[in-house]
């Protein structure tokens, strides 16, 4: 299952927006480190089912089926909160870092309203700047693999020299543990003109900067977006940076309870709410539903949460969503589920990469694949489309 870090300073809401992304519940609470072991849940991210579609009844095994939304599901970490300095051993930083190891990528939770300083305390709204939090959270983690790095440099080198080995690969041999693939660094590597041997420091860094952003793609989320000091600062985080969706966790927490109360109809994601029965609400309740309404979903189109999920699968990480099937003339595998299951597979996946994913075994025997839809075979440089509905033979 894929993991996603979840990621900032104390105090900026993540565990708000863990509980609302997983409906687990993490302690919350306004001071730093709150959240002092790795919490991990499952999230779900998701895309339109073929049920739909194809006017038929799914029976799902690996994800859900909502009202013909498929739920696929993820693997939130969240993490203890990040100070300056966490690569020195600052805060929780040598714990939070290697809770990150196994990430795919990142979500950074970002006090949007600016009333939360550097270390994560409280301050008067606005007086603290969230563009400083963004790079960062970059920097401390390019430091602590600069730190990895540093420490066996002029060895690595010799041996590079005398081995008449690729220096690619002696580095992938360092940061394999970490998540990041030869591809990667072979790919950040053509951001640096120097050779590895002369490279000083400041190269190196860079280096590291450029790969983190490969390796470990970040989503910003700007939360606290409701909150009046926040309007302009999503502004400016958007203008500098490509990624960024603004958010409010605590809005969809209570929207999500709300749902599960039977107070409203909402499914995550959604820009509205409908509400069941005034006459069960009290004055609080629909005082803050309408102001749910007003500043955030009427103002950003939904709390953000939904959207940040998606966002980080299916566009950081290119994710598409393929529905492999036994039988192509049922839709169905080989119990008789109707569009069984929900596979999470790269952009540019081809059928056999999709058959190794099923299984090593199935990979292994694959010969060809059939597009349920039209029940013809697809060739084997075939890229496969969101939403396929394929179904593999195996000799």
């Amino acid at each position: 299952m894929l993991q996603i870090g979840v990621t900032g300073k104390p105090n900026v809401g993540k565990s708000s927006f863990f509980n609302s992304a997983t409906l687990s519940q993490v302690e919350v609470a306004s001071y730093p480190f709150t959240t002092i072991d790795a919490n991990k849940a499952v999230a779900y991210v998701t895309t339109k089912c073929p049920c739909t579609e194809l006017k038929i009844t799914c029976n799902p095994q690996n994800s859900k089926c909502v009202d013909g939304t498929r739920m696929i599901p993820v693997e939130l970490i969240d993490v203890a909160g990040l100070v300056p300095g966490a690569h020195e051993g600052r805060g929780l930083g040598n714990k939070f870092l290697d809770d990150l190891r196994q990430s795919g990528a990142f979500i950074h939770i970002i006090d949007a309203s600016g009333s939360t300083d550097e270390e994560g305390r409280p301050v008067d709204a606005g007086s603290h700047d969230p563009l400083e939090d963004v790079d960062f959270l970059e920097h401390e983690i390019t430091m602590w693999l600069f730190g990895i790095l540093k420490k066996n440099w002029s060895r690595l080198i010799r041996k590079a020299q005398a081995e008449k080995v690729d220096f690619a690969r002696i580095i992938h041999d360092q940061l394999s543990g970490i998540g990041i693939s030869l591809e990667d660094i072979l790919e950040a590597k053509r951001s640096i003109p120097t050779e590895y041997h002369a490279w000083e420091d400041e190269d190196m860094q860079e280096f590291l900067a450029v790969l983190l952003r490969i390796a470990k793609p970040m989503l910003i989320v700007a939360n606290k977006a409701d909150l009046p000091t926040a309007e302009e600062n999503v502004k400016r985080l958007q203008e500098k940076y490509e990624n960024v969706i603004p958010a409010s966790a605590e809005s969809e927490l209570a929207l999500v309870k709300a749902a599960e109360a039977g107070l409203i109809n909402y499914t995550s994601g959604d820009s509205d709410f409908e509400i069941v029965d005034p006459e069960k609400l009290s004055d609080a309740q629909k005082k803050a539903l309408n102001y749910i309404k007003e500043h955030v979903l009427n103002k950003y189109g939904s709390t953000g949460v939904q959207e940040a999920l998606n966002t980080v699968i299916f566009d950081l990480l290119k994710m598409i969503v393929v529905f492999p099937v036994e039988d192509e003339h049922k839709m169905c595998d080989g119990k008789g589920n109707v569009l069984p299951d929900a596979i999470l597979i790269r952009t540019g996946s081809k059928p056999r990469d999709l058959a190794y994913v099923i299984h090593t075994d199935i990979g292994e025997s694959f010969m060809h694949a059939m597009d349920a839809r039209s029940c013809m075979r697809v060739s084997s440089d075939y890229e496969l489309k969101s939403g396929d509905i394929i179904s593999i033979i195996c000799r």
